[in-house]
């Protein structure tokens, strides 16, 4: 399935261990935001992961599930990002 997870953390320290488990799974497209192909099981241990750091009274994530990836229709305006590019 495709999934796009954004958030918004308002501690620095949980962003960056939020920010880091979301890169073992998923591609960095946007500040807050994170997308990729994912099976359940391994959305799953994300989430579990990630629900371990967040503090839910101050903290939101939200997880856009596509089951279908030929039914979503991607546009960007403007450049698109890509923080992969980064890296050598």
């Amino acid at each position: 399935m495709f999934v796009i997870i954004t958030y918004d953390i308002t501690d620095e320290n949980r962003l960056n261990k939020v920010r880091k488990i979301l890169r073992k799974y998923l591609f960095w497209t946007q500040l807050s935001t994170f997308e990729g192909e994912i099976s359940k099981g391994k959305l799953a241990q994300c989430l579990s992961e990630v629900k371990e750091v967040i503090s839910p009274s101050e903290d939101s994530v939200y997880v856009y599930q596509v089951e279908n990836p030929k039914n979503l229709n991607k546009k960007v305006l403007g450049i698109e990002k890509s923080f992969l590019d980064n890296f050598l």
